[in-house]
């Protein structure tokens, strides 16, 4: 993995650190938590205590004030490790941001030390079993009543599902708004309470580690000093932070190649068939040479994203073309990779078995790719 160009010194410390930490700490177990389809809370606690959890957050609620480019180090070395810690990533970038941007000064004080420290895991729960993209036209309903809003709906496919003690739940406060998406809210969902209950963990082809359920509301009651921002500007609120959400997975995908390339250059210098290595054989070379190509260009225009997201620019469009060719590219690579391990490859003692089954899904999260498609489209004036 070549350097940043805006990397200092104090970054390439701080990559080193939590790289080491890593390596002490989650890899030599990470197959085990594959097993045992969850990350324990105990490592959770010690990302917490290392500064690895909400870098960005301000040091007045127990963070280090750090810009994206220290996010950016944590999520590269996590992927590196597996993409089943996606999870912290979440709870980190996408979820606590909403927090921060809107949240009031009382909800700041109350939930983001946790959030800091690993006591409060989020997530966030915006898909239906219904409706994926299509946010405007979700159905779980949060009506008021006195000083709560009574929650009635379901939703599906949550990230850090079974963990989570505080999710950011996307609700329609006002059903019958002429103008669908003015209806949308953010409520934060505390911990267990009646008529809150989470279904199975879901079963999933990968991301074995990582902790995915079913959400039901039933007349549940949400003080409204829980909502987040104003009521009715949820949709506005998702879509200002939808750009981050993309880039994390964007850069996400990019590292799983890199990842996947380095490993199967590893293998096919090593592994020889009819005398030779198979990294001589012409179609090996071709073959990797077109993978190191895609790396690069990725890598290369993923950095620009960076830079501009730091700068604060509105890179929407180009966001979407990360998120969707990062992720299509590594979906590719690991056929590609996987192809060129042989029958190893689909055995699950090689790591790039478990990258072939944990890739697809970063093409559907976060906005499916067609979805990313229909935004480039529509920016072009399509």
């Amino acid at each position: 993995m070549s350097k940043y160009r805006f990397e200092t010194d104090e970054h390439e410390l701080f990559r080193t650190t939590i790289r080491k930490f890593l390596q002490k700490e989650a890899e030599p177990y990470y197959e085990q938590w594959e097993e045992d389809r969850m990350i324990p809370l105990g490592f959770w606690k010690r990302m917490g205590e290392m500064g690895f959890l909400c870098p960005h957050v301000e040091e007045t609620y127990g963070g280090l004030g750090l810009d994206f480019s220290y996010s950016l180090i944590i999520l590269e070395e996590l992927e590196r490790i597996g993409t089943s810690l996606i999870g912290i990533g979440l709870h980190s970038d996408i979820v606590t941001p909403y927090i921060e941007s809107y949240g009031t000064k009382i909800q700041k004080e109350k939930w983001l030390p946790g959030c800091v420290t690993g006591d409060h895991i989020t997530a966030v729960a915006m898909t239906e079993p219904g409706t994926g993209s299509d946010l405007a036209n979700i159905k779980t309903t949060a009506i008021r009543d006195g000083d709560h809003f009574i929650v009635n709906g379901q939703k599906t496919f949550i990230t850090n599902g079974i963990r989570a003690d505080l999710i950011l739940v996307v609700v329609k406060t006002d059903p019958d708004a002429e103008l669908k998406h003015k209806g949308v809210s953010l409520l934060m969902v505390e911990g267990d309470s009646p008529g809150f209950s989470r279904g199975r963990k879901l079963n999933k082809v990968g991301l074995h580690a990582q902790d995915t359920a079913e959400l039901y509301f039933e007349d549940f009651r949400v003080p409204k000093e829980n909502l987040i921002g104003e009521e009715g500007k949820g949709f506005s609120y998702l879509m200002e932070k939808l750009q981050q959400e993309r880039l994390v997975v964007a850069i996400s995908g990019q590292v799983a190649s890199e990842d996947m390339l380095e490993m199967t250059l590893e293998y096919v210098k090593s592994r020889k068939a009819f005398g030779r290595t198979i990294g001589s054989f012409q179609n090996s070379r071709f073959k990797l040479a077109e993978i190191a190509t895609q790396v690069e260009l990725g890598r290369t225009f993923l950095e620009s994203l960076i830079e501009d997201h730091i700068a604060g620019k509105d890179i929407v469009t180009n966001v979407s073309m990360a998120k969707y060719w990062l992720t299509d590219t590594a979906k590719q690579i690991a056929n590609e990779c996987m192809q060129l391990h042989g029958g190893y490859g689909y055995m699950e003692e090689y790591k790039i078995a478990r990258r072939f089954r944990d890739t697809p899904v970063a093409a559907i999260y976060a906005g499916s790719n067609e979805i990313m498609k229909s935004i480039i489209a529509k920016n072009k004036g399509l």
